[in-house]
Parts: C-alpha cells; structure tokens; sequence
C-alpha cells in the first residue's frame, strides 16, 4: 500500500469565490471542504450536481502543509485571519486549533491513519451497513494512505518501548483498531510528502462538481411554505460580496464545517435553543436544545524529553492501545522554530546532535464534556467553546493509567539511549517541563500532573450529535433537506486518530444518499 505523487488535478475544478458565477440552483450543497466534505462530494458528483463551498484556500498555496518535516507549522503560524490552521483558546485555557483549507484537518494533522474500534460502531447511534463500511475505507485508502517500509530509530525504539511496557500483543502492521501496539498507515508517503482528504476530490466527476475556496457562509436558507426545510445558503467571499445559492428539488443542504463549524452553523441560521439564539437577535427557526452541547475534546498529557541522539524521523507511525484505556503515541519534534505551542514548556531548539521527544497519551472516552455558544451573529467571530476537561473523575483515572504506562516505557530497555550518563549516579532522562509524579499511589500529584501538562489532541467532537440533534442518516431531526456529516456527530472520537473514519464517513453517507434516490426513483 502505497500512493504515488500528490494529484492536484481537483485544481481543474476548484474556483476563488470571487472569480466564480454560481449556477441559480445544485443538487447538493455541501458547506466545509474538510476530512468529510471531500470524499462526499466527489461521490454524489457521480450523478448529480453538487457545489462545495470551502472558507478557507487551497492546500498548495502554503509549502508547509505539504510536508512531514513541516507539519508543526501549520500550527506554529495559525492566525485567526487566513491561515490554514486557525487558532483559539477554549474557555478552558487550552491552546487549540481547527481547520481552514481544503481537505480540512487531514491536511494539517500528523498523517496517523487508523480505522474506528468497535465501540464506536456499536454506540455511535448512526445506521451503519459494515460491508459498505469496509468498502468505504478502502475507497479512501487506495488513494491517500501508506504502508510505511520500515520504521525509522525513534518510532522503531517506541515501538520495541511499549511492547515491553505491556501493551500487547505485538501486532505488526495494522489499519484495525487493536488492543496491542500497532503500526499504522500514514497519509505521509515514505518521500515524506502528504496525501489528505483533498485528492480525494480527484475522484469525483468533474463536470458536475464545483468546488469554491474562499467561501464563507453566513447561514442556511431554510423555507416554511408547507414543512420547514433547507432549501439553499447564503455566502460571502473575500471582497464581502455574498451571493446566495439553492438546492433543487429533492437535494440537500450538507453540513461537514467540523465540530467548531457545523454547530454553529445551525445556530447562526436559527436552529438551536431559543434563549440563546433570541438573546443575539437570531430569528429562531426551529427549538433544537441541544445544538453546541456535549462538546468534548480528548485530553492529550504526557512528558518531552531532551535525547542525547539526532532523531530525524519525525511524524507518527506507532499507536499503542492500552487495556486501560489511553491510546499512547509518541514523535521526535522537527527541528523548526523557537516557540513551540504543540509542546508546552518548550522554548528552545535543541543542539544539532540532540533531539526533543513527545510522549503522550490520548484519554480515549472522556465522560467530561462542555458546550458551544455563540458570542456574535457574524460568522467570522468564532464561537466560545468549554470542554470541562477533566470534570470527571473517571477522565483523571484515565490520565492516572496513562502515567503508569509512561513509567513502564521509561523503564524499557529499548529507552535506555535516550537517557544522559551519570557522571557520578545513574543514567537520567532529562525532562522538559514537568516529569512524571514520583509515587504511582498518590492520587493528588497525578491529578496534579495530568491538569499542569494537560493539552488538546485536536481530536474536537460533538455538538451535533446523533438522536439529539441528527438521526441515524445524520438528517437534522424535525428539517427536512439537511444533514450534519462530520465529526460533530460523534459523541466519542474514533479510533486513535479520526482522521480515517472522517473521510470514510464521507463516502459512506455519500453512497447512502445515491443507493437511496436510486430505490425512490425505481419505486416511483
């Protein structure tokens, strides 16, 4: 499994919303060029129109988002105007970031690629068919995953580190979701360049696809005349003329805008609950309570080592899936500029012959959760967000199972290299930032330590979830002629990288709408 040079020929399709002329009306419009609205558009392209409206640019115009050795950057020079990546801070305090470029976060993430656990599957209340499930995966995988050749020294030495740690089984390769350590596809080829949910796009009928960079929507249009239903979108582009499109009759508006964008999104067009929509003067369109809530987003803690050792293989391609719970990775830090906000406590750029290591764990269910909340009715002010990280105790005891796997792989032999001579004592690890807490047993220095090193693994999801806010076919419930496709619909993040599952759920959902219009059409 391998994928060759990068495909740029969705280029011949693609328009700055300021050059571009919108038919009156599409099949589908499908609102976020992202992980998800790729893949779906370029399937529903395959029989009918569908224009993609996409905020941000497109992905060749930043170097930096191209490359493996890169791929802190996008992150590093996030801005809240035009940048790939744009950062906020939730109410929490947490540095994060979303999406802002077509192909969405695939195109800014760490290339790890994973298919979903089977808790997902069997408590995320959508409707799933596991053979076109499969097929789906493989869809996306034929064009933009790697089976990596071999492993470089850092990943190579995580890998051998966790075994002995005790997450087992060793399981070689796998796309699966597997108790054990794995190593997983990449959508980093072995030349170090990125494949992302874009060039899925390269798969969709070009005559019938439109996609628009640059376009930012300002609400959903919805009519009232018999039953309330989405009938088209208004949008503006960089000069701030807005333009307004519609759907045909039996097409869709689809939200994929992410888990920051697609709840908001709803709010801003009059979908959500009243007291908050009618205090910033948002015309309530239909009650829906539970619009932006159960926002959650996984805590990402874990240590930063200073090695005595050049690394150069920088990126992801080991996951170690714990029986505790925590989902573990690890990646040598390239070696880019002096403030690194995806590290916290690191402000330096190591010596030529050292390097900087990221040890981390992922809380995989986190019970805590939190809520999106307008702050504006323009677009273009984000939204307040508060995950409530670590309000539950269970989220701590995660954390708590997560250092003691830590200690483990510190005490590996296949760590030993990594630790400084003792001149006069023992080898040592030097740390940057906090180590871990010395006592396993003492309940109050782990909460401590899992709150101080406490940051986001950009795995956002909710806000839209399945049977409070969408149905199983993620159908808006109580409107007609709109669905939310996105991570916004999970009400926990699949897998230990979503990424995968994003893109295949863009597929899926695609060829559920074709498969139904196909037996509405033969039936009438």
């Amino acid at each position: 499994m391998c994928v060759s040079d990068a495909d740029e020929s969705y280029l011949g399709f693609t328009y700055e919303a300021t050059d571009f002329s919108p038919a009156q009306e599409y099949d589908y419009i499908i609102v976020g060029g992202g992980t998800a609205g790729c893949p779906l558009a370029a399937t529903l392209s395959e029989n009918y129109s569908v224009l993609l409206l996409e905020r941000g640019g497109v992905p060749t115009s930043d170097p930096n988002i191209s490359y493996e050795n890169r791929s802190l950057n996008p992150i590093l020079t996030a801005n809240h105007d035009d940048s790939p990546a744009q950062n906020f801070f939730s109410e929490d305090g947490v540095f994060n970031t979303r999406a802002r470029v077509l192909g969405g976060g695939s195109m800014i993430n760490f290339g790890f690629y994973s298919r979903a656990d089977d808790y997902f599957y069997q408590n995320s209340g959508i409707e799933w068919d596991m053979n076109a499930v499969k097929s789906a995966y493989e869809w996306v995988e034929n064009s933009v995953v790697t089976r990596t050749d071999g492993l470089g020294k850092w990943q190579a030495s995580i890998y051998n580190a966790f075994v002995e740690a005790g997450v087992r089984p060793d399981n070689g390769f796998t796309l699966d979701h597997v108790q054990g350590t794995k190593i997983g596809g990449s959508t980093f080829d072995d030349s170090g360049r990125r494949h992302g949910a874009v060039e899925l796009l390269n798969k969709a009928n070009p005559s019938t696809l439109k996609v628009v960079v640059h376009a930012t929507i300002d609400r959903v249009i919805f009519s009232t005349s018999k039953t309330l239903a989405a009938v088209g979108v208004t949008y503006h582009d960089s000069k701030g003329t807005h333009h307004e499109v519609r759907v045909k009759r039996d097409g869709e508006v689809i939200l994929s805008s992410g888990a920051i964008g697609s709840p908001q999104l709803l709010l801003l067009s009059g979908i959500g609950p009243y007291s908050s929509l009618s205090s910033l003067n948002i015309p309530v369109v239909r009650e829906h309570p539970f619009v932006g809530q159960f926002m959650a987003d996984n805590p990402r803690n874990g240590i930063n080592l200073l090695v005595p050792v050049r690394l150069d293989d920088v990126g992801v391609r080991v996951a170690g899936i714990t029986e505790t719970g925590p989902y573990v990775e690890s990646t040598a830090v390239p070696r880019v500029t002096s403030i690194i906000p995806f590290i916290p406590f690191l402000d330096l750029i190591p010596p030529l012959n050292l390097s900087v290591v990221v040890i981390g764990g992922k809380v995989s269910r986190p019970i805590s959760t939190g809520s999106l909340n307008l702050i504006s009715s323009d677009v273009t002010v984000s939204p307040k967000v508060r995950f409530n990280y670590y309000s539950h105790t269970e989220d701590i005891r995660q954390c708590g199972n997560l250092v003691e796997v830590l200690r483990k792989v510190l005490k590996s032999e296949a760590m030993e290299e990594y630790e400084f001579p003792g001149i006069l004592g023992p080898n040592y690890f030097t740390y940057i930032g906090p180590s871990l807490p010395e006592d396993s047993s003492d309940e109050e220095s782990i909460a401590t330590f899992c709150r101080l090193t406490l940051s986001t693994f950009w795995h956002t999801h909710g806000g839209c979830l399945v049977n409070k806010v969408v149905d199983g076919r993620l159908k808006v419930i109580g409107v007609d002629s709109i669905r939310v496709v996105d991570a916004s619909t999970f009400f926990s993040s699949p897998g230990t990288n979503p990424q995968a599952t994003v893109m295949m759920l863009g597929r899926y959902i695609g060829e559920k709408i074709l498969n139904d219009r196909s037996v509405n059409a033969i039936r009438y």
